[in-house]
């Protein structure tokens, strides 16, 4: 009865042993390559996601700037109301910034380090089949000799040997491989259980808080006193100049509820210290978005650079 390098006897399966041994090669090279193509997929999208919710973020800054400079123009309760809101924009963006380093942190870095996992495990699959091999090459010369020297018996002797310690050393790597591609498969498992769990995690605190700080935004856009404005703009367009205050701009100070520490800084501040240098990459990097022409006379955008009449 003759044991196979699984430690499986030829009368225990009625798979022969050669498929037997290529079919769990199979398994495990599959097994790696799937992770390989997928994980590597998955890295490069999760960080393409992240660019882009940083090239948001820094779309939305500008954003700010163009409001507050609106708001300047404005009447005194169209100023204030814009203004709010513009606080309440550049707040977000403030969570959109911990999002985007979240993301960075604890989905894209841990995808990248399946490279060195994979590259490992390829390499101890390769140096199985160079075992399985030489065990198969060993068998080979041993079926030779019985056919051409069956009575040269030291030479069979010898060759029995060498298959014998080729057949051990097939069983102890084979079972070292299923050890390693086992424990590769139920990490691998874990990780991205994690890996997205993360994810969603992110998501949902960034989103959460987005909510409230728009519910915010929502609430003073609604309650603008548009009559206030127009009896302002009339008056002064007949000749009256006068005034009256405008309601107060919102305490902008973060709540203690607010999971990524922003106080003692103003939100200007907070956006200019967070983002400065990311910003100043991105506008040297990325082509200026083209101003909406509202003019209807059909003007091209002015080149970079360059500033547009006031």
């Amino acid at each position: 009865m003759t044991k196979s390098f699984m430690g499986v006897t030829s009368h225990d399966a009625e798979v022969p042993e050669p498929q037997r041994e290529n079919s769990q090669v199979r398994v495990m090279e599959n097994t790696v390559t799937n992770a390989e193509k997928y994980f590597g997929q998955f890295c490069s999208l999760l960080a393409a996601y992240t660019r882009k919710t940083a090239r948001l973020r820094d779309k939305a800054d500008q954003l700010v700037k163009q409001l507050i400079d609106f708001a300047n123009t404005e009447n005194p309760e169209m100023r204030a109301t814009v203004r709010n809101f513009a606080e309440d924009l550049a707040k977000v963006q403030d969570y959109r910034q911990a999002e985007v380093e979240r993301l960075e942190t604890k989905v894209i870095h841990p995808m990248k380090l399946y490279g060195a996992h994979i590259k490992q495990t390829r390499a101890e699959i390769k140096k199985f089949k160079q075992v399985q091999k030489n065990e198969i090459k060993q068998l080979e010369k041993l079926e030779k000799l019985r056919q051409k020297s069956p009575s040269d018996r030291q030479m069979i002797s010898q060759a029995e040997t060498s298959v014998q310690r080729a057949s051990v050393d097939a069983s102890r790597t084979t079972h070292q491989l299923e050890e390693m591609i086992d424990t590769f498969q139920k990490q691998k498992l874990k990780d991205l259980q994690k890996i997205l769990s993360d994810f969603v995690t992110i998501e949902m605190v960034f989103h959460a808080k987005a909510v409230e700080v728009y519910s915010s935004a929502f609430q003073s856009l609604d309650s603008y006193d548009l009559e206030r404005d127009l009896e302002d703009f009339r008056a002064k367009t007949h000749g009256v100049y006068g005034h009256h205050d405008a309601r107060p701009l919102k305490d902008t100070t973060p709540s203690p509820t607010v999971p990524w520490s922003l106080a003692g800084q103003s939100t200007q501040t907070a956006i200019q210290s967070q983002r400065g240098e990311e910003e100043e990459s991105t506008d040297h990097s990325a082509e200026e978005d083209p101003v909406e022409d509202l003019t209807g006379q059909g003007q091209t955008p002015h080149p970079e650079g360059q500033s547009s009449p006031v």
